[in-house]
C-alpha cells in the first residue's frame, strides 16, 4: 500500500524493542491483549511535502524517508 501524507505530516512504522516483545523484565510471557508500552522509536515510511506559509512559501521537511525517530 502506498500512503502520500498531505502537507507537513509522516507516516511512521513502530519499531519494537529486540527481546522485549512478549516478556517483562522478570522473565513473564505476556499476551498479545495485556496493556503494554507503546514504542518510543519509528522509521519513517511516507512524508508529505511540507508546510504552507501565510505567504505561500512552502518549508521543506526536516526529515525523509527512512530515518528513524523518537
Amino acid at each position: 500500500m502506498k500512503l502520500k501524507p498531505l502537507g507537513d505530516r509522516v507516516v511512521i512504522e513502530p519499531l519494537s524493542e529486540e527481546g522485549k516483545e512478549g516478556r517483562t523484565k522478570s522473565g513473564l510471557y505476556l499476551p498479545e491483549t495485556a496493556n503494554r508500552e507503546r514504542p518510543e522509536k519509528g522509521k519513517i515510511i511516507a512524508v508529505g511535502a511540507g508546510k504552507i506559509t501565510n505567504d505561500g512559501k512552502r518549508l521543506p521537511m526536516n526529515v525523509k524517508k527512512g530515518d528513524t525517530v523518537l
